[in-house]
């Protein structure tokens, strides 16, 4: 497989497909070459798998890494002994890993195959130039000779996408990933691809919400995608979403740093196969867009935004949500200022304000719905 290319399986026996497009990428032969290069033999060398478990949810739900997909990896390894290898992430600000591991299967997928799980919340950090800015990276990250990233295709209130480039972001502190929102999110994110190299990229692309990170409204689309370009595969998640590749800033600043290639006319995209039954009708309307006006943010974490936009679309879809009339403020930006309404610790000085980093989608929207009463009673 070579540089340039996509390949793409579509089904539902999640973890055969897994295997079967490992073998039509030749990843065994992808990390052969590393391993010469490393000077390490196939038992040496150690192969870390880095799913997106933003959250304790199910797959289903839309969110997180299916766990067939990565015993369809480890399987393909271990078949072609591959011994070392590990599974690491680290889930986003106010939810912990741990319970994410219970909730999504890998606690059960690490005992069935014997492989360790590296919480990156439990990790100690390490400062790294990357490509001029300095970023906190976890020190486990140098122990992987080849890392395999096993991102989520789905929407992001933030960054409008997140697939290859910014599933990276489970793999730095939680204090750090606290400072990217206040760098803004885009340019970390791109210098981020020069720190944490991602060897080959198994993008889960089975029921991914197209509009929240954090799941809740999966689109079925039952396919898994390969690639060893993570700007490129971005760049397509980008075009397949209905967006332009400039309304993504970092996939372009990730280009001009060297991470990868944006232009898909270079792409070769080949499908396995492709099911006659296969429909994936992608709107090109989101319903963030349509939920951003009514709030004002400033450097928010993704947790506390994440859970914001959805407690907005219930709001929305009761038929409340025309009621509320002051914009809602959120993110670290507030930190130390007054104002009208806020959601989250950060806006603790407001009139009215919800605690919590962050307050769940619920208490959100419970909180909101009783400001709106009580603000139309009066």
């Amino acid at each position: 497989m070579k540089d340039n290319e996509l390949l793409m399986i579509y089904g539902t026996d999640y973890k055969n497909m897994t295997k079967k497009i490992l073998e039509k990428s030749e990843l065994a032969d992808r990390i052969w070459d590393k391993a010469i290069r490393k000077g390490c033999t196939a038992k040496e060398i150690t192969i870390g798998i880095k799913p997106n478990l933003v959250s304790p949810s199910e797959a289903s739900y839309g969110a997180t890494t299916h766990p067939e997909i990565v015993a369809g990896i480890i399987e393909y390894l271990q078949e072609r002994e591959y011994k070392n290898i590990v599974i690491l992430e680290g889930s986003w600000v106010g939810d912990k890993t741990a319970e994410a591991v219970k909730v999504c299967g890998y606690d059960r997928l690490t005992a069935q195959y014997d492989v360790e799980f590296w919480d990156m919340q439990k990790d100690e950090s390490h400062e790294m130039d990357c490509a001029g800015m300095k970023l906190q990276i976890c020190n486990s990250v140098d122990k992987i000779d080849f890392l395999i990233n096993v991102p989520v295709l789905k929407g992001h209130c933030q960054t409008k996408i997140t697939c290859a480039l910014k599933n990276m972001k489970g793999l730095i502190p939680n204090i750090e990933k606290r400072h990217f929102h206040k760098m803004g999110l885009h340019k970390p994110i791109a210098h981020l691809g020069i720190g944490i190299y991602q060897d080959f990229i198994v993008v889960d692309n089975i029921c991914g919400d197209l509009d929240f990170e954090d799941g809740g409204n999966p689109v079925i689309m039952n396919r898994i995608i390969t690639a060893a370009d993570p700007v490129l595969c971005d760049t397509f998640v980008c075009e397949m979403l209905h967006y332009r590749k400039d309304e993504i800033p970092y996939l372009e600043m990730a280009e001009k740093l060297g991470v990868g290639c944006t232009d898909l006319k270079k792409a070769r995209i080949t499908e396995i196969n492709h099911p006659d039954s296969w429909n994936a009708d992608i709107p090109k309307e989101r319903k963030i867009v349509a939920l951003e006006d009514a709030v004002e943010e400033v450097e928010s974490c993704s947790a506390c935004y994440g859970y914001l936009i959805p407690a907005l679309e219930k709001l929305r879809q009761e038929g409340i949500l025309n009621r509320l009339h002051e914009k809602i403020a959120i993110g670290q930006g507030y930190r130390g200022k007054s104002g009208e309404l806020g959601v989250g610790s950060c806006t603790c000085r407001f009139k009215h304000f919800i605690k919590g980093c962050p307050p769940t989608e619920t208490e959100i929207y419970e909180f909101l719905k009783r400001y709106i009463d009580i603000k139309n009673e009066i």
